[in-house]
């Protein structure tokens, strides 16, 4: 099989080893499992900045002032990747992976609205006890993030399996720089240091070497009945890229 004979040695009963029949089936509810996780990303943080504003603000001002912001973001992206690994090399039910998926789903919108409580103060947007309003310039930063991070994702997943290369030769060079960019934020909390877009950028370039990453090993690695773990590994590193870009939009901006 093509898949089979590309990718770097695929374990027996991984996707890349299965028919055609099985692969779509797979990749069918991988990809729609995390649209609709992306959907209830959203809805959650949409649910609780207007129906717990109070509590959203207070979580995104200790995030935010105590410098932990891009130190939690990371660590949960790292948490998420080593999870669904796990999960998808197992025996896990189907209930403990979707369990996994909600859990992470729920994490990142927390992780998510300190950046998007920023953006609308900072960008004409309002908060009042029965929610919030979004200003058109923060609407249209928002909107720009989204479809710039899902271009990136399109584009670098059809790389994998347009030249059904194998990325896998990354997996050192990406845990080095992980490590690396979550010690830079673990120092800028103690020593209060700032920073910025370059960070941003570099979490962003991360992100988009574990989509190339990630996607190859769950075509060589992952069974495919492990669907679930697949769709949180590939959320964990969309929401992170998703965040990365946002902060370099509203780094950018002066006015």
């Amino acid at each position: 099989m093509a898949y089979a004979q590309e990718y770097n040695r695929p374990i027996p009963g991984a996707v890349a080893t299965a028919g055609v029949s099985d692969r779509v089936d797979f990749l069918r509810k991988t990809y729609g499992l995390l649209g609709v996780a992306l959907v209830a990303w959203a809805g959650i943080t949409a649910v609780m900045m207007n129906m717990m504003t109070e509590t959203s603000l207070r979580l995104s001002a200790a995030m935010w002032n105590g410098r932990a912001s891009w130190f939690i973001t990371l660590a949960l992206f790292m948490a998420i990747g080593w999870g669904s690994q796990r999960l998808a090399m197992s025996d896990s039910s189907r209930g403990l992976q979707l369990g996994g998926l909600a859990l992470g789903v729920l994490l990142q919108s927390i992780i998510l609205q300190p950046m998007l409580w920023y953006i609308v103060l900072r960008f004409g947007g309002s908060a009042t006890t029965h929610g919030v309003t979004f200003g058109a310039v923060a609407t249209k930063m928002i909107w720009q993030a989204a479809g710039i991070t899902m271009t990136i994702f399109v584009g670098l997943t059809a790389t994998v399996f347009v030249t059904r290369k194998d990325f896998s030769f990354m997996r050192g060079a990406l845990g080095i720089a992980s490590f690396a960019l979550l010690g830079i934020a673990a120092m800028s909390m103690i020593f209060g240091f700032n920073i910025g877009i370059v960070y941003a950028a570099a979490v962003a370039a991360l992100m988009a070497g574990y989509i190339l990453y990630e996607t190859s090993t769950i075509m060589s690695s992952f069974p495919t009945s492990h669907y679930v773990a697949a769709a949180l590994m590939l959320f964990g590193t969309v929401a992170t890229l998703f965040r990365a870009i946002l902060s370099i939009l509203a780094q950018s901006r002066r006015d």
